[in-house]
């Protein structure tokens, strides 16, 4: 018979193991369960359903890397310099960051990750319509971008592209082109 001393120690909470979260996103990979900044449909399509943007928010809480900015920056065919500005990410802070290979913050995440939506939104926009042979969405969202807009008393889109709330008006406005609400 074991006395108390000797029985076996009963795991406490404190000692438990966390189980791992579901949609976590391990800091160490280069790209996440989204497979990297340039799969646009998926990010798209990931924020069209709860367990697609619980994957998502848990990539911008992990931070994407900063290396991804360059990535996007290629595929829309703008300078790194340009798409920055655009989302206001500070330079010297997104090339030390790459430099060191580390992620930006989630705010600046969220920023990447929304301009990365939009490109998934014309993606998805032009393959429902039959999508044109060549047609390069992402290439054709950074021209759309910087085009005044009359819907916009004639602000140009990247204007609203630095905030979550701006992003969001203008993936409805491509939303309302796309019904025919407004063109």
């Amino acid at each position: 018979m074991q006395t108390t001393a000797e029985a076996k120690p009963r795991r406490t909470p404190a000692t438990r193991r966390a189980a791992p979260a579901r949609h976590a996103v391990k800091r160490g990979t280069k790209h996440s369960e989204l497979h990297g900044i340039e799969d646009f449909r998926a990010f798209y399509e990931a924020s069209q359903s709860t367990a697609g943007t619980l994957r998502v928010i848990a990539l911008i809480r992990a931070g994407i890397p900063a290396s991804e900015i360059a990535v996007l920056a290629e595929r829309m065919g703008l300078s790194k310099d340009t798409l920055m500005r655009t989302l206001q990410l500070p330079r010297a802070t997104v090339d030390r960051k790459a430099k060191a290979d580390e992620r930006l913050s989630s705010d600046q995440s969220e920023r990447v990750i929304g301009m990365a939506k939009l490109v998934g939104q014309v993606q998805a926009l032009v393959e429902r319509s039959g999508q044109p042979a060549g047609f390069n969405a992402a290439q054709w969202v950074a021209h759309w971008l910087d085009q005044p807009a009359p819907a916009l008393g004639g602000e140009r889109p990247a204007d609203l592209m630095d905030t979550v709330a701006g992003q969001q008006i203008v993936a409805d406005l491509l939303a309302k082109m796309e019904s025919g609400a407004y063109a």
